[in-house]
């Protein structure tokens, strides 16, 4: 009779594991980023860790989930991004797709995940045609778009009094999205633009662009590029002497890597829009300390802490769910559900999948007047999340439509 106890009682446990594993629901996210070329300081490996970072927050085990990062390597092209977010859905069973920096490989990665129904959450890409005529019921953007920089760094310097215009611009989807929301802002608050100047990703000599802009004689040269072009085009703007002619930079996507890369001596008086910064409060800071626990001597850029902020949510909604399966499902439950983590704060999805919460209009230091490391930006004026983003109605979503 023991003995049938005992037996009982260990085919018990048994079962009683078993059922628990059953019932462990398995999420795997893919982080997609340029790990390797001029957008890797703002996304990349950093972005990673923050995607670990969520997953520990988050604490799945409290949820019976069980969450895997996978990362790789989109090196900026659209056509890679697609076949790793194919090969991803179809093969390695990944439910969810984070970070994505370049537009053009978003809304390729875009319109494969809606295909296979599963999640994109974008921090990095900027295009705000992902939240318009390209929007997707699959898709949430996260962190910042085109719309936001126009008409925060754009309507800014226009209203004090750079009102003439000649922009350098990525020649991809970003670039002309971003020239074309900043130009509308320009034109609509009294401005001129004088003339633009389209540059390849990743050019290494502006030389001839800045001759062109710099003729053009407009006040203000508005870089609508990112990463290591932005850091190229100001370098090379100052040994052209640009500024000192009386011509101003606006770099319109600015990140603290970036002014990092420059120095201060030649960031300084640039104004820039951003939605956060890791200096901005307490639970800022604290994070950056954790994040650079694993990042040493760097610091973390609004790409990152997006990607920490929307897999949080991600989570959350999928516990909600129960299930990671349909990705449909888990974005609608992301858009019932309010936004609210540390970073960020609290916000809501909207139905065209776009996040909104404040943005920050920022100035960068002078040297004088940084006291530490990556004391870098003064605030200069917060953009209320209810204006910080594209009204609804402006976007042309079909999403919005359809649901009228």
């Amino acid at each position: 009779m023991r003995l049938a106890g005992s037996l009982a009682f260990a085919l018990t446990v048994l079962l009683g594991t078993a059922a628990q594993a059953q019932n462990t629901i398995p999420v795997k996210i893919g982080v997609l980023s340029d790990m390797s070329s001029l957008y890797a300081d703002i996304g990349g490996p950093g972005s990673v860790v923050a995607a670990n970072m969520a997953v520990h927050d988050f604490n799945p085990a409290a949820h019976h989930m069980k969450v895997e990062i996978v990362s790789a390597d989109h090196q900026n092209k659209p056509d890679i991004g697609a076949g790793i977010a194919r090969h991803w859905f179809d093969t390695d069973h990944v439910d969810a797709i984070a970070g994505v920096p370049t537009s053009s490989v978003a809304l390729a990665v875009s319109d494969v995940t809606r295909e296979k129904n599963k999640v994109l959450l974008i921090s990095g890409a900027a295009a705000s045609d992902l939240t318009g005529p390209k929007c997707s019921p699959n898709t949430v953007h996260w962190t910042y778009d085109t719309w936001m920089l126009a008409h925060g760094t754009g309507s800014a310097l226009v209203k004090t009094g750079g009102n003439t215009w000649f922009f350098i611009t990525a020649d991809y989807a970003f670039g002309h999205a971003l020239q074309r929301d900043t130009a509308a802002v320009v034109v609509a608050d009294g401005g001129k633009v004088l003339g633009s100047v389209n540059a390849p990703l990743n050019t290494q000599d502006f030389s001839s662009y800045l001759l062109q802009a710099q003729a053009s004689h407009a006040k203000i040269i508005g870089l609508a590029n990112a990463g290591g072009d932005t850091i190229n085009s100001i370098k090379q703007g100052a040994e052209f002497g640009i500024t000192a002619g009386g011509q101003h930079f606006a770099g319109l996507l600015i990140f603290i890597t970036d002014v990092q890369a420059l120095g201060l001596k030649t960031a300084q008086g640039l104004v820039l829009t951003s939605a956060w910064y890791w200096d901005m409060n307490d639970a800022n800071r604290a994070w950056t300390k954790r994040w650079q626990a694993q990042r040493s001597g760097k610091f973390p850029t609004m790409v990152q802490a997006g990607v920490y902020a929307s897999i949080l949510h991600y989570l959350k909604a999928v516990a909600a769910v129960g299930s990671a399966a349909d990705g449909k499902a888990v974005v609608d439950k992301m858009k019932a559900m309010p936004t609210d983590d540390p970073l960020f704060g609290k916000g809501q999805v909207r139905i065209d999948g776009r996040v909104t919460h404040p943005a920050y209009l920022f100035e960068v230091k002078s040297p004088a007047e940084s006291k530490y490391p990556g004391d870098d930006f003064k605030l200069r004026a917060t953009i209320p999340a209810n204006e910080a983003f594209r009204p609804l109605k402006d976007g042309n979503c079909p999403l919005v439509s359809a649901a009228k």
